[in-house]
């Protein structure tokens, strides 16, 4: 008899207890009927199942101060790769009482079992194999198809409804020991038992063969798409070699066609080049006449910017003719109903006004002046294009004595492209002059306007000089008055009015009064006057005509009704 692999009677061994623990589990609990808890003896021996079947080729961990082997890795490689199992990884680091991988192990398996997802993990586990690699050997039972069978057979525990209390039990100390007593049958059953194990073993291997049949099919077809593949692209390169002998003899063949056409042109060219002398010289006398009406063009652009040049002289001088001119205005202002002290404020607010007014025509100077600087560059820029014009000039000179010595028709093509490109550069000189002067025109006008508003502004400026003069006169006057009025105050102080029934007779003329002659009675001093008597008059602001004022002490007057007139 052929020796087996001891790996794989291990992974036999615990997969067919695995079977017969989840077997013995589901049919213990549907006839028990009720919710499992921790002490029932058939959910102790699943899990002990487990973790033997869990620990199965399990690498052995270097850690700090041994080596050790534990399942934890694996099972925490799950929160990873299923989002779901974060929650159950959480809480079992959470629980207080846990100190070791194991019993944490222990505790998670318990809460994918109370949460029915424990296929559902461990089968998100046994796909990646590249990540179990780190912990399990190669021939591991989770490396293996005993793996996923086992996960195959926990989809049956869903319908068990487990209520475990993780939290106080001691997980960490815990035996896991299988007791095979639970599983024993009697000889009938063994027998039968292995029969059944038999009839499994063979229909396993017939699954394996057919499945490798099946994977060497699909090889055999790939290799003979590939062989049909390398066909194709083989006959399709032997028919490109074909074409591209094909074309190098085509090619060959038009080679020699175009060396006799280059003969043909070439002696074509050398007649045409004959030929083409004589057209050069033709042309020559053409652009001596074309120079000719170019000179006269400059001439007449030289021209007109003198004129503008004299134009811009003519402005200048105007603009210093206004500056020194000066015109006199009278403005009538109105008194307004203000007193003293806001007159006096009057008087600064329009001193400030004239201070803005002096920042504006200073501004408008400074205008001036950018504008006579951008006029002196234009003129030397003007002076510039000149000197390039006699360059030019004499450059041509050069050109025609060179021509006459000189008869290679490459020479004589590329000054022939020279005067031409001068030329041009000639043209566009003119109608950038013509532009300027359109500027020139342009900054003529605006400069008009600015000497315009300049105008206004000393206007504006003058009127309110000369009305700041006179309002200061008329200011030094009221006050003067004023002063002679507080004197006559003081001097007629204590006095008596005259009573209106003794005043029949002006004190000055002496005459009766009348209808004509009515009275105005002093307030301060008690005089009486008749309106031609006391013609001395006092502008005040809060009257719109002036009052008459008593001639002794200049207070004003009252006019009354005579004693003797109704």
């Amino acid at each position: 008899m052929a020796v087996k692999d001891p790996t794989a009677v291990e992974r036999a061994n615990l997969l067919n207890m695995a079977k017969l623990s989840i077997k013995g589990l589901i049919e213990s609990a549907l006839s028990f009927g009720r919710t499992l808890d921790s002490d029932y003896p058939p959910l102790q021996q699943f899990f002990v199942v487990m973790e033997h079947c869990l620990k199965h080729g399990l690498k052995v961990r270097k850690s700090f101060l041994s080596y050790n082997k534990t399942i934890w890795g694996p099972l925490e490689l799950v929160e990873k790769l299923y989002p779901e199992a974060e929650e159950i990884a959480a809480s079992v680091r959470d629980l207080p009482g846990l100190k070791t991988p194991l019993g944490r192990a222990r505790a998670w398996l318990r809460l994918a079992l109370m949460q029915k997802k424990m296929a559902d993990y461990l089968r998100c586990l046994i796909i990646q194999r590249d990540l179990l690699s780190e912990f399990y050997e190669y021939h591991a039972l989770m490396m293996e198809e005993e793996g996923a069978v086992i996960v195959g057979l926990l989809v049956g525990l869903n319908v068990i409804d487990a209520n475990l209390c993780v939290k106080g039990e001691d997980l960490d100390s815990q035996v896991g020991v299988i007791d095979f007593s639970m599983y024993l049958k009697s000889d009938d059953d063994i027998g039968g038992k292995e029969r059944n194990v038999q009839i499994a073993a063979i229909l396993d291997q017939k699954n394996y063969v057919e499945e490798l049949n099946r994977q060497l099919n699909s090889t055999v077809s790939s290799l003979h798409a590939r062989v049909d593949s390398l066909e194709k692209s083989n006959t399709k390169l032997i028919e490109e070699l074909a074409i591209a002998k094909n074309n190098i003899i085509k090619l060959q063949e038009e080679n020699h066609q175009l060396r006799s056409e280059n003969t043909l042109i070439l002696m074509k060219t050398q007649h045409h080049l004959e030929a083409t002398k004589v057209d050069v010289e033709a042309e020559l006398q053409t652009y001596k006449h074309s120079r000719q009406g170019l000179d006269e063009m400059y001439n007449e652009a030289r021209r007109q910017l003198r004129e503008e040049s004299q134009l811009r002289q003519d402005m200048e001088n105007e603009l210093v003719v206004q500056v020194s001119m000066k015109h006199e205005i009278e403005l009538a202002m109105k008194l307004l109903e203000k007193d003293i002290h806001e007159k006096q404020d009057t008087l600064i607010g329009l001193r400030q006004q004239l201070d803005e007014v002096k920042a504006i025509n200073m501004e408008m100077y400074q205008k001036l002046q950018v504008s006579e600087d951008a006029m002196k560059e234009k003129n030397e820029i003007i002076g510039r294009l000149e000197d390039k014009t006699n360059q030019i000039n004499a450059t041509m000179k050069q050109l025609e004595q060179r021509l006459q010595l000189e008869t290679d028709l490459k020479i004589e093509k590329e000054w022939r492209q020279t005067l031409e490109d001068d030329l041009q550069k000639e043209k566009e000189t003119v109608s950038h002059l013509r532009i300027e002067t359109q500027e020139i025109i342009t900054l003529k006008k605006e400069f008009l306007k600015l000497q315009e508003k300049n105008k206004q502004l000393k206007r504006l400026c003058q009127d309110q000089e000369a009305a700041l003069q006179e309002l200061a006169s008329k200011l030094s006057e009221s006050k003067l008055k004023i002063e002679d009025i507080k004197e006559a105050n003081k001097a007629l102080q204590g006095q008596v009015w005259l009573k209106d029934k003794e005043a029949t007779h002006c004190k000055l003329c002496e005459k009766e009064f009348s209808l004509s002659k009515r009275k105005h009675h002093c307030r301060n001093c008690g005089e009486i006057f008749c309106n031609a008597c006391s013609d001395n008059e006092l502008p005040l602001p809060s009257s719109p005509k002036p009052v008459r004022v008593c001639d002794s002490c200049h207070a004003i007057l009252i006019q009354r009704c005579s004693s003797n007139v109704p």
